[in-house]
């Protein structure tokens, strides 16, 4: 089994890599301007994080909009990635009205897909000037804050899923079994 990270600029995109060599899964990171058929012997694809706001900054995302449409793999968007998820299949993102960086109270109403076991309450680390303002019909919301809607949502019907906080960072609890439940996604 192999698990591509895609990095797009984030400060976090070696950690990412780091959880999942962890859990005893090959992994590779690539640059987001790699020829999309490298990627084509992958189990399951990462997107890190990335440009400070992806409004303005959406050209430093390279070829990802290709690694999703043209592959079938499980997906994970981080941060950058989450949004960009969502901002791809027709949904809205836009500046956080409180960005933040640190610390988070997160909410999970949802506690299935790689969200499973995932207690109701959980302390993350959040990094982002931009949020997820509208997510598209065909995304389940699963967790929330008091400032960011947001938070934690996966695809009705495909094995894509995303988070705005970041679960490889230490200060993030059950990070490594978000990493984990995804990778579960990926041997299927």
């Amino acid at each position: 089994m192999k698990i591509g990270v895609i990095d797009n600029g984030g400060q976090w995109t070696h950690r990412e890599w780091r959880v999942i060599k962890s859990l005893d899964v090959d992994a590779e990171i690539y640059p987001n301007t790699v020829e999309t058929n490298k990627l084509d012997n992958l189990d399951g694809l990462v997107l890190s994080g990335g440009p400070a706001s992806i409004q303005s900054e959406i050209g430093k995302l390279g070829f990802i909009k290709e690694y999703i449409e043209l592959h079938n793999y499980p997906v994970l968007g981080i941060c950058a990635g989450a949004q960009f998820i969502a901002l791809n299949s027709g949904g809205t993102v836009d500046k956080a009205i409180h960005p933040e960086y640190g610390k988070k109270n997160v909410i999970f109403n949802r506690s299935e897909s790689i969200f499973e076991g995932i207690p109701k309450n959980i302390s993350v680390w959040e990094n982002h000037n931009d949020e997820i303002k509208v997510l598209p019909e065909e995304y389940i919301l699963c967790a929330s804050s008091d400032s960011c809607r947001v938070q934690a949502f996966y695809h009705k019907s495909k094995d894509i899923f995303a988070v705005q906080f970041h679960p490889e960072v230490n200060n993030t609890e059950f990070g490594t079994e978000i990493f984990k439940n995804f990778i579960n996604a990926c041997r299927k």
